[in-house]
């Protein structure tokens, strides 16, 4: 499916993994979406393309399954960002950057 919605999205995650990830829990499933952000991390330092779609897909997966054991609609929690920054209302935003390193 060429670019898919977040809610077809999440329709498919549940479809092929969300009785799965009921059993294993929201603790054991958060526990795997850190997993994959550490590994997203490692890809990020390494550079690779093909690594960094995959690892972004991943995080993608758990991410949505999270959102979906915890009854959150994906599509409705992206929602504020359509319009700019949800905490000053512009595009770019125009918040002073959180944890910015001083140099």
């Amino acid at each position: 499916m060429a670019d898919p919605t977040l809610r077809e999205l999440q329709k498919a995650i549940e479809a092929a993994f969300l009785e799965r990830d009921r059993r294993r829990g929201l603790g054991g499933t958060f526990l795997w979406f850190v997993e994959e952000v550490g590994e997203l991390a490692r890809a990020l330092k390494k550079g690779d393309p093909e690594n960094l779609r995959e690892e972004f897909g991943d995080v993608l997966a758990w991410l949505t399954t999270l959102a979906s054991l915890s009854g959150v609609d994906l599509a409705a929690a992206a929602g504020p960002y359509l319009a700019g920054c949800p905490t000053c209302g512009r595009t770019p935003c125009a918040c002073p950057m959180r944890g910015e390193i001083p140099t």
